[in-house]
């Protein structure tokens, strides 16, 4: 048939989403969140393509108070298949390279649309049974209660709030998909209207868009007069001596004086924390990791809730505003220890 074959950029699509897919079975797919008080870091479920991960024994005992079914990868049978089929996902995108024909990659995309259904079904009806067949006998019972996750998005249980999204590997699968529409787009000349040049160049914009990702191990701009203080509860409104720290669990803690963030840091020492950051008293939008900061404490320097220290990019500038604040240099090790 005339004009069956795949263009060069569509086995190139093709190619970069059955990597995405292979590369999918080594990382969680999706993260259910659990935030509540007792809990300051939260914790987390992670669902794999071949297992259950996170914090996933202190969800079990939780469980077991609730009356909810504990979690085993053995009592699913998804765990059992889903990696290889992932494998066989990427082998046929591969396969279509080599047939070389455009019916082969409209099976392939509606193949894969067709599973990516039937699997938020089979998860909505998982989420459902772990959520609704409670035990009757369980120590803790709230009439009408159901535990239900939600599909996507965030939940209210109980003291609980709950966040179910993507996790690293689900956002691969959600990348092969896109790019596969992209390739049926172009095959099929939906936009054939265009010139073909125009066409190369938003493709090859929407690909790069598609792997464009926020960097988790740096820090997010503080809005001033918007967000509060994690330990003190204050509305941040000096940028010139915020902080930030980002936990191992990709958790953002924003604090209005560096003074609070030691003192959060020093009353939840169960947390793991990925970076301490500072901003720069002579740029509001740098932040500086703790350890790479020059420091300036006491004299006059006023601070929102009185940490009487400020952080410098250098030591030249720290050393410009010592006189000025009649102000000790320290290091962060002496800082830390202050509070």
């Amino acid at each position: 048939m005339k004009n069956s074959k795949i263009s060069l950029l569509t086995k190139v699509l093709l190619l970069l989403a059955s990597a995405l897919l292979l590369s999918s079975i080594f990382f969680p797919l999706w993260r259910i969140e659990l935030t509540a008080p007792q809990y300051p870091e939260g914790l987390v479920l992670q669902l794999h393509a071949d297992k259950i991960g996170g914090d996933v024994d202190i969800i079990n005992g939780l469980n077991h108070y609730l009356g909810m079914k504990t979690l085993h990868a053995e009592n699913f049978f998804e765990f059992s298949v889903l990696k290889y089929i992932f494998i066989g996902f990427a082998i046929l995108g591969v396969l279509i390279l080599f047939i070389n024909k455009k019916k082969g990659l409209y099976v392939f995309f509606i193949s894969y649309i067709l599973f990516g259904v039937l699997a938020a079904c089979d998860f909505y009806r998982w989420n459902y049974d772990y959520g609704h067949n409670l035990n009757p006998n369980a120590a803790i019972i709230v009439p009408g209660m159901a535990y239900q996750p939600p599909l996507i998005g965030y939940k209210q249980l109980l003291n609980f709030g709950a966040y179910s999204i993507p996790d690293i590997g689900g956002f691969m699968l959600i990348g092969a998909g896109l790019l596969l529409f992209i390739a049926v787009v172009k095959e099929a000349n939906f936009l054939r209207r265009f010139k073909k040049s125009a066409i190369d160049a938003a493709l090859v914009l929407l690909i790069s868009l598609s792997f464009f990702s926020c960097n988790a191990n740096e820090p997010k701009p503080i809005k001033i007069n918007v967000d509060s203080c994690d330990f003190c509860k204050m509305t941040i409104s000096n940028e010139k001596f915020a902080a930030e720290v980002i936990t191992e669990k990709g958790r953002y803690y924003m604090f209005d004086d560096v003074s609070c963030m030691i003192k959060y840091a020093k009353a939840n020492k169960a947390v793991v924390y990925k970076g301490f950051f500072v901003t720069n008293y002579l740029n509001e939008e740098q932040f500086i990791p703790v350890e790479k900061g020059f420091y300036l404490m006491g004299g006059i320097i006023n601070a929102p809730m009185g940490g009487k220290v400020t952080a410098f990019d250098s030591n030249e500038n720290a050393t410009s505003y010592q006189t000025k604040f009649s102000a000790q240099k320290v290091t962060w090790n002496e800082v830390y220890n202050a509070y």
